[in-house]
């Protein structure tokens, strides 16, 4: 299995649930501060998965991957930290009671 098909249902996961609790209040308020903090996770992945991958701490196999790169780190390893970026935020928007107006 290739590292693309791996990531899709986290992917799809993500999509689903980030457009179902865009019916909680503050949505757009939310996914600005996700892509916010997505953007902030991609810049710290780049750097420490760049350093990590030179010190030889760890390889990919060439014939999982995509083929692009952002430096030495493959361009799927920043998916996880954007899924996180959205998918928590709005998992905790569904899982939090509505505040009754009062």
């Amino acid at each position: 299995m290739t590292y693309p098909l791996l990531i899709l249902p986290f992917v799809v996961l993500t999509v689903v649930v980030t457009t179902v609790s865009a019916v909680r209040p503050g949505f757009g308020r939310r996914v600005a501060a996700s892509a916010l903090g997505a953007v902030v996770l991609v810049v710290l992945t780049a750097i420490f998965d760049n350093v990590m991958i030179a010190l030889d701490l760890f390889t990919y196999p060439p014939e999982h991957l995509s083929g692009l790169r952002i430096g030495l780190a493959p361009l799927e390893d920043f998916s996880y930290p954007v899924c996180a970026a959205f998918l928590i935020p709005a998992v905790f928007a569904l899982l939090t009671r509505r505040k009754d107006p009062a």
